[in-house]
């Protein structure tokens, strides 16, 4: 007999329960986060906590898809998409920056890789809910600009990939691997005016 997957359920104390868990997560790995902990955090008894969740992966899963789509929706409000494309580019770089500097995308990066070869799905749901998100906004920019004749891009998706790696140049390794875990706003200012920069050098529409 196949077993159904157990499925998140809504409630009055959802929200409660996600942003418990998110803190509990990030403070202590996946592994190390005891649903005690998370259920203590989130102000919730047990029972209220398997209510909504069955599953602590599942837990997981929603935590980063939560946050990662905030992040994601928070940056398209904020950034005017019409306005020229080195303005665009640079609002959408200090928020890609922003974003993989945070305490969270850096948590979220080490927890994915320590349970990569158990757990796949964890690493395969923060992809799809974080980079492949902001890698979908930024095609669908770049499309618009194509469309207005601003910028010449052959393939959209590779240059949405390229844009996404130039803003890690330097700052998100050096985090990655434990050499800083902050940055300076020109180390920051800096990273942003050299991607930007070499990438309208390689597809902005010359006047």
């Amino acid at each position: 007999m196949i077993r159904a997957e157990p499925q998140i359920r809504r409630g009055r104390k959802f929200d409660q329960v996600l942003e418990g868990a998110r803190k509990v997560f990030l403070q202590n790995g996946f592994e190390g986060a005891s649903v005690d902990d998370i259920a203590r955090e989130a102000g919730v008894s047990k029972a209220t906590l398997y209510s909504y969740f069955p599953d602590k992966r599942l837990l997981f899963k929603e935590v980063a898809k939560a946050e990662c789509a905030r992040q994601a929706d928070e940056a398209v409000q904020l950034i005017d998409r019409n306005a020229p494309p080195e303005v665009v580019l640079t609002a959408a770089a200090r928020r890609i920056l922003g974003f993989l500097m945070s305490d969270f995308a850096q948590a979220m990066f080490r927890i994915c890789v320590a349970e990569s070869e158990r757990f796949p799905e964890l690493g395969q749901e923060f992809y799809l809910s974080g980079p492949q998100l902001v890698r979908a906004r930024l095609v669908e920019y770049l499309a618009q600009a194509v469309a207005r004749g601003e910028l010449a891009i052959p393939d959209l998706d590779l240059a949405a990939d390229q844009f996404a790696a130039l803003c890690k140049t330097t700052l998100h390794e050096r985090a990655v691997f434990g050499l800083s875990r902050r940055c300076t706003v020109p180390e920051a200012e800096r990273v942003i005016r050299g991607a930007v920069g070499l990438f309208l050098a390689g597809y902005a529409v010359k006047g």
